[in-house]
């Protein structure tokens, strides 16, 4: 019940203030934006973290954390479908693939996929191979050697 002895005063009301309102206001003509440059227009200002063309604080910064790619391992790569000009049951290596021009730069080794077809029995001895370039080897009668 609403009495005299248990009213309490209401919340204040702040009322932003009136720019722009004439001189007597404190805050006329200008508006408190001060006179030329980005900061007096509308739209003006500058984003967030920009220093004025200087080089911002996040770029100064050394950089940290870990990055992977100069310990990660590199495979050249071959396909099934390349070693078709191999005799039969001839060793496939490192030497001798690089010595009829298909691979150029070893990296970290050889690593054979399994794209293409294979009828030829072959030995291979390769860094890493997937497991469809395996099953069509095995299938063909050769085997695959992971030096």
């Amino acid at each position: 019940m609403l009495n005299l002895g248990n009213l309490t005063p209401a919340d204040k009301k702040i009322v932003g203030k009136r720019k722009g309102r004439g001189p007597g206001s404190g805050n006329g003509k200008t508006g408190g934006r001060g006179h030329k440059g980005q900061g007096q227009r509308s739209g003006g200002g500058v984003r967030p973290g920009f220093e004025g063309g200087q080089m911002p604080l996040q770029r100064r910064q050394p950089k940290r954390g870990f990055n992977n790619y100069k310990f990660a391992t590199v495979y050249a790569t071959i396909n099934i479908s390349d070693l078709q000009s191999f005799e039969k049951d001839a060793v496939v290596d490192t030497a001798a693939l690089q010595s009829i021009g298909l691979v150029k730069k070893t990296f970290d080794g050889i690593k054979l996929l399994g794209n293409g077809e294979i009828n030829v029995p072959l030995t291979v001895k390769v860094s890493a191979c997937s497991e469809s370039a395996k099953a069509k080897i095995e299938a063909a009668g050769g085997k695959i050697e992971v030096i």
